[in-house]
């Protein structure tokens, strides 16, 4: 009987240390305690302070160093503590799914050193990875306030103010790319940029700058393929999404666009430069006191293609235009009339439902090149204000058709054409896409 009493008490024993320990791990891992893990970098073991004062940059750069080496490694950035970081480049090629851990903040310094080499930077770039995951709940911030008062810092450069703010997040020719759960706020310019990445999935984040502040897209895609952006809430001073030239099979679902410019395709062609955006399905979004819903905006002069997108299930609370085609884009005083222009062909715009503050559908489209293949199916859309004068729907050499309920009528006014016709309005290109 003893000994069986014995052997229960180091049964109960055990199964507590082992408790002990799992919940030590975990507490570890948030809160940057040392890990026994050979795979778990923590910053803080690299020299890290986290005040919030003192610069934790290279420490970051030494466990990127140590924990790129190493398979299935994971870069933690603990909770509780503040690490202020100056711009910095973490590159690869490094060993397969490397996890950037984020459960602190991460705060980028102003270095106006940095700004003056380069009118283009970011603050945590990131490029040559493969198999590479960001996650955690922690905050990457961008201290948009710092660079407010840039045009009097650099009154004597040649670089102008909006140039030298930076994109907090870049990704540059990377690949299988995840990124989930963390904080993005108060970026100086682009919260998220991936430019000449492929399959790319960003889930369940959270982005956000007041609405005041110029240039900040939510999520900046150019150069990218086979991208999925679902389940995220994103407010900004532009565009909560922006899809740029050489985009193709993208994915939008399920996205919260709260202030902000809307999700954009565009700005095409500026420069007289060639834009090629395809195969892009945009999905149960709601837009919220924003200056457009669902746009796609061209510069005059450019050439390319913008085809087979589809938006559906968008749902607008005071946005100022619902939906928009503009192949007059200019974001100066004036720009120069040209002939050429981006293609625009193959738009679905369906249940799109909601109040607008100024006009609910605007299609300003080229002359020489203009829209074809544009489908409206059960839209309803009214002023946000009962007592509001309802101004009609725009469109200029825009062709398609309205079917089902469509609200307002005026939405009719896209002008019906036929293969032949379509024919005759697309001009011969000696381009590729």
């Amino acid at each position: 009987m003893r000994r069986q009493t014995v052997s229960l008490c180091a049964t109960y024993t055990l199964a507590l240390l082992v408790a002990l320990a799992g919940s030590m791990k975990a507490t570890g891992l948030r809160h940057g305690f040392n890990s026994n893990s050979s795979r778990i970098f923590n910053i803080i073991s690299f020299g890290a302070v986290g005040n919030g004062i003192e610069d934790d940059s290279q420490a970051i750069v030494s466990a990127w160093r140590a924990a790129c080496a190493v398979p299935r490694a994971t870069l933690l950035v603990p909770s509780d503590f503040r690490f202020l970081v100056s711009p910095l480049t973490l590159q690869g090629p490094c060993n397969s799914k490397l996890v950037l851990q984020i459960e602190g903040t991460i705060l980028a310094a102003l270095t106006t050193r940095n700004s003056l080499k380069s009118n283009i930077f970011q603050w945590l770039n990131f490029k040559w990875l493969n198999s590479f995951t960001i996650q955690g709940s922690g905050i990457v911030d961008g201290q948009w306030s710092q660079f407010r008062n840039l045009s009097v810092i650099h009154q004597n450069s040649t670089i102008p103010p909006a140039a030298l703010r930076p994109t907090v997040v870049r990704f540059y020719s990377s690949y299988n790319i995840l990124v989930h759960d963390i904080q993005i706020v108060d970026s100086p310019q682009c919260h998220l940029k991936f430019d000449s990445c492929r399959w790319i999935r960003v889930k369940n984040v959270t982005i956000f700058s007041p609405e005041v502040t110029p240039n900040t897209d939510g999520i900046h895609l150019q150069n990218t393929r086979d991208v999925e952006i679902r389940k995220s809430n994103i407010g900004c001073g532009d565009d909560c999404i922006s899809i740029q030239t050489g985009c193709s099979n993208i994915h939008i679902k399920n996205i919260n666009c709260n202030p902000g410019h809307g999700i954009s395709i565009g700005g095409l062609g500026r420069g007289d430069s060639l834009a090629c955006v395809s195969n892009v399905l945009v999905d149960s979004v709601n837009v919220q006191n924003a200056l457009s819903g669902v746009r796609i905006k061209t510069w005059q002069g450019g050439i390319g293609t913008v085809k087979n997108i589809t938006f559906t299930n968008i749902k607008v609370s005071n946005v100022k235009t619902p939906i928009m085609i503009d192949q007059f884009y200019c974001d100066q005083s004036s720009c120069h009339n040209k002939t050429d222009a981006v293609s625009i062909s193959d738009i679905t715009y369906q249940g799109i439902t909601g109040t607008y503050s100024y006009e609910p559908i605007r299609f300003a489209c080229s002359d020489s090149v203009p829209c074809t293949g544009l489908n409206l199916m059960n839209v309803h859309l009214i002023p946000v204000n009962w007592w509001q004068y309802k101004r009609k729907a725009f469109c200029w050499k825009s062709y398609g058709a309205a079917w089902g309920p469509v609200e307002p009528l005026s939405a009719g006014c896209l002008e019906r054409s036929n293969n032949r016709l379509i024919k005759i309005l697309t001009k011969p290109h000696n381009y590729t896409c």
